[in-house]
């Protein structure tokens, strides 16, 4: 009697754990593994013809949020790509943003200040070739055209930060160590909230300079949020920066803990920004 016992005891155990196991693997089966579509898109703004790329996992049915990809001032380079496919790995649309058009890029410091220097001295540029990518990606039916933000690096940065200040249609702006003074704030044109990821050793952007973007938003009443990372410098996101730094001797380098923590800061901010 109870050897039967035993033996019916050892039985519904090894049932257990075959069900256990085959919820494991139902499990596994339907779990999706990203299937990223990638595109070369042309679209058109300020008369110029701009060569910007878009992706996003088709693995995911129905509209999602967007993000558009605004480069450092090298333009639209592997980075700027690998970024954008960051961000559809987590399940939106992405469109890395050509800002020089024509698929113009630099490979040294000189060329890269000439590219960029335009869109400082004339924001409105700016403002223009970024509402263009907000165009070409409402255009896409996997794009919720309610849920449009913008991240941006060094030069990038700058250029979200300009446009937000100017009024552009976006839910929310990030700026990875990019220059934080630029446009002048008007708090009634403002439509994007705001969140900067600093490097708190920056040569290129000061603590002064900081100090004086945290006065200005302050001064308005503005909420934002502002993440510094210790020891950070500029460029403090791209893994290539450090060589990029030693081959044309200028303060850029890679800081993979800041790299990480910006990253998840940028994803808790989308969270919150979405709802989702």
């Amino acid at each position: 009697m109870k050897l039967k016992q035993r033996m019916l005891q050892a039985g519904t155990a090894l049932s257990f754990l075959l069900m256990a196991s085959c919820g494991s693997n139902e499990s596994k089966e339907t779990a999706k593994e990203p299937l990223l579509k990638e595109e070369t898109v042309n679209y058109t703004g300020d008369s110029t013809t701009m060569n910007g790329f878009v992706v996003y996992d088709e693995a995911i049915e129905g509209a999602r949020p967007a993000v558009l990809v605004v480069p450092e001032w090298w333009g639209l380079n592997d980075y700027g790509k690998m970024r954008a496919r960051e961000l559809a790995k987590l399940g939106y649309i992405a469109l890395a943003v050509d800002m020089y058009g024509n698929g113009k890029t630099a490979d040294n410091p000189d060329s890269a200040g000439a590219f960029a220097t335009p869109f400082y001295q004339n924001p409105a540029m700016a403002k223009a070739r970024l509402e263009a990518a907000i165009t070409k990606i409402k255009s896409y039916t996997q794009t919720d055209t309610a849920n449009i933000a913008a991240i941006g690096y060094c030069f990038g940065g700058a250029m979200v930060l300009n446009t937000a200040r100017m009024g552009i249609d976006l839910k929310g702006v990030v700026s990875f160590h990019g220059n934080l003074i630029g446009t002048p704030l008007n708090k009634d044109l403002l439509k994007s909230q705001i969140l900067v990821c600093h490097g708190g050793s920056d040569p290129f952007v000061p603590a002064e300079e900081a100090a004086k973007f945290k006065l200005q938003m302050d001064s308005a009443g503005i909420t934002y949020t502002f993440k510094e990372y210790a020891d950070a410098t500029h460029a403090f996101t791209n893994p290539n920066a450090t060589a990029m730094g030693e081959k044309f001797k200028i303060p850029i380098k890679y800081n993979a803990a800041a790299d990480t923590a910006s990253w998840n800061d940028m994803k808790a901010f989308f969270s919150t920004l979405f709802g989702k």
